[in-house]
């Protein structure tokens, strides 16, 4: 698949405050970092000590070094070391709530509109629930290469940008392409400071 590179640029300062600023306005907790570092920091700050926390499969917390942060510090109850605990025998049905229903889920997203509308695409789903409902808080380190103008550009995005490095990236690692089969589009929070964004400045994640 080709990707269309115009998609992998950083946002301008202006339009970086414009879009935290719109996402304010949806009751969002909004957080500005120059780079990865300062995002963990962030994560950290906000993550309560011992507090049950579901990392979402993500390039970007593993280039930020977020997911190795939650999963072996120790600091916090990985949701993904229990699931990963119960692989061969856990019963599914717990499987699913656990990564459903946490206190605390923590990913990022696919596009983030100037509007502050986020989509999130996904080839199983698995994500989707704890962000669209399930958990009690959400966090998001997103890359302010994602921010695009609108709607039709959040979905472009995906297709033109994400989906091709997604698909690569699964191929590698499972052997097995990816898809868009799922998309979640929020377009604002019931619950005020549920969500908490924090965006970064630096090329993370796709």
């Amino acid at each position: 698949m080709k990707i269309n590179e115009k998609y992998g640029k950083l946002a301008n300062n202006k339009i970086v405050e414009k879009t935290a600023d719109a996402l304010k306005k949806k009751g969002v907790n909004v957080f500005i970092t120059e780079n990865s570092q300062e995002a963990k920091e962030k994560v950290k700050e906000l993550l309560p000590e011992n507090a049950e926390i579901m990392n979402m499969t993500s390039t970007t917390l593993q280039q930020s070094g977020i997911e190795k942060e939650i999963m072996e510090s120790g600091r916090y109850q990985s949701v993904k070391r229990k699931l990963e605990a119960m692989a061969k025998n856990g019963n599914e049905k717990e499987k699913r709530a656990l990564g459903a229903i946490p206190e605390w889920t923590i990913g990022s997203i696919h596009a983030l509109t100037q509007d502050g509308q986020f989509v999130i695409a996904s080839a199983t789903g698995s994500q989707l629930p704890a962000y669209a409902f399930g958990a009690k808080n959400v966090v998001w380190v997103i890359s302010t290469k994602k921010i695009v103008k609108d709607l039709g550009g959040a979905l472009k995005r995906i297709y033109e940008y994400s989906l091709p490095l997604e698909d690569a990236r699964a191929r590698k690692a499972y052997g097995i392409g990816s898809a868009v089969n799922k998309i979640l589009i929020m377009n604002k929070e019931f619950q005020p400071k549920r969500i908490t964004a924090i965006l970064v400045k630096e090329d993370l994640g796709f």
